[in-house]
């Protein structure tokens, strides 16, 4: 008996309890009446219980884990091409705007998001368009392929059937001619600087929706002949015609009446011919400037239906005198840089609505007395770099300013701004250059300046 005491209390020695165990025993542990005692199986209850809860919250914790290791067997491997939050490495992206301009690529990076509004790639080496590529892009408005080597060929289909583009630069590539498949929702097109010499009416069948067209440095005419009768009459709809620096020798003919806005700047137009317009035009503003017009070639029926025509600039032409006819409703006339050697009297008798004009660099050595006072709401005149040897008689009283800097102007009649009833009340002229002149200032009339608010206003040097 004392042996297997001895024994038994070997054993609970060599396995005494431990209370951070955390598993517990699977054998019964050998005790004596002796050793006995409640304490320690409440610390072996109260640790089982713990380690039945831990390995409870394990298999919880198991089970819990298992969705993310399925999760992580279905992450795709391959990019997500042109969807909404991809953007290719070649660009950035601001939104529903994709910018890839100056970037050197000699294609369409691949995988712009299909939703991308607006996308910008100027100032590249794009040579080609994938055909049907640009079809997809369902929400573009605005593409921008300016300053590329674009040909033909290479954009033959590439816009058809986009469905809400309406805004299309071409501009500085080297296209021979008007894409025939412009899309439908069309607005805005830009085909500057190319290599246009040719158009057809056809090319506008598919846009009539068209509001901005510019074709500005092409070689459109090739300096013999115009651009065929009506070739733009599909666009109905047309607001801005841009046709500066071409090589068109007349104005062209059966515009649409819808054009507000026509720039012919820098071509070689000798005539204006009627017909520019079948019905009264909407024309608010043309630009003749820097072409060969002499007076022989504006005809009184020139702009005959220009009834609404605000705005025009002869500036740089060949004219000898002051066009006859024009448009009582200008507001804008310049007439600078021409061979206008004299001013008559009802030179500009019929334009009452005349508040800016410019005669500046002409041959002018003579204005009739009176010649501008017809002009009630003139505010700015400019005569500056011609010959004239005297100001002007009767200014208009509603001038602002007026420049006659660069003459050989030796005197200042008392007349020329204090005339009727501004000799007894303040001009509103609040400028008058008469700086580079010949003008003798101790022989100056002071009576010819009483109505100016003080001499400041006049500038001699």
């Amino acid at each position: 008996m004392e042996n297997d005491t001895k024994l038994t209390v070997r054993r609970n020695e060599a396995s005494s309890p431990q209370p951070q165990l955390s598993k517990p025993s699977a054998t019964p542990q050998l005790t004596t009446g002796k050793t006995s005692s409640t304490r320690p199986t409440e610390l072996n209850r109260s640790s089982q219980n713990k380690t039945i809860k831990k390995s409870k919250k394990r298999k919880k914790n198991n089970k819990t884990q298992k969705p993310s290791k399925k999760k992580k067997l279905i992450t795709p491997t391959h990019f997500p091409y042109f969807k909404d939050n991809y953007c290719p490495p070649e660009c950035a992206c601001y939104g529903r705007v994709v910018q890839c301009s100056d970037k050197g690529v000699d294609k369409i990076p691949y995988g712009i998001p299909y939703n991308a509004r607006y996308i910008l790639l100027m100032n590249n080496h794009i040579n080609s368009i994938q055909l049907d590529l640009l079809r997809e892009y369902v929400s573009m408005e605005f593409l921008v392929l300016s300053n590329n080597g674009l040909t033909d060929g290479s954009v033959e289909g590439a816009f058809e059937g986009i469905p809400a583009l309406k805004r299309l630069y071409l501009d500085r590539n080297l296209l021979d001619s008007v894409p025939t498949d412009l899309p439908v929702s069309l607005e805005e097109l830009r085909l500057d600087n190319n290599r246009l010499s040719v158009m057809s009416e056809a090319a506008w069948a598919q846009c009539p929706g068209l509001l901005v067209l510019s074709l500005s440095n092409n070689s459109l005419g090739n300096g013999s002949e115009c651009l065929p009768n009506k070739v733009l009459s599909p666009l109905y709809n047309l607001r801005t015609l841009n046709l500066d620096h071409n090589q068109l020798t007349s104005v062209p003919l059966g515009l649409p009446l819808s054009i507000k806005e026509l720039y012919l700047k820098g071509n070689l137009i000798k005539h204006f011919r009627g017909g520019a317009f079948n019905g009264i035009s909407e024309l608010l503003v043309l630009d003749l400037s820097t072409n060969r017009l002499t007076s022989k070639g504006l005809l009184r029926e020139s702009l005959l239906n220009a009834t609404h025509l605000e705005s025009l600039n002869l500036e740089g032409n060949r004219l000898k005198q002051v066009p006859r006819h024009l448009p009582h409703s200008l507001k804008t006339l310049n007439l600078e840089g021409n061979r206008i050697s004299s001013v008559k009297k009802a030179a500009f008798g019929t334009l009452k609505n005349l508040e800016h004009l410019g005669l500046a660099r002409n041959k002018i050595f003579k204005v009739a007395p009176g010649a501008f006072r017809t002009l009630p709401v003139l505010h700015q005149l400019d005569l500056c770099h011609n010959s004239l040897r005297q100001v002007p008689r009767q200014l208009p009283e509603a001038l602002h300013s007026v420049a006659l800097n660069h003459n050989k102007i030796q005197s200042v009649p008392r007349d020329a701004f204090c005339w009727g009833d501004r000799s007894a009340s303040l001009s509103g002229l609040v400028r008058v250059q008469l700086e580079h002149n010949l003008i003798d200032m101790g022989k100056l009339d002071a009576q010819a300046f009483r109505c100016l608010r003080g001499f400041q206003v006049v500038h001699f040097y």
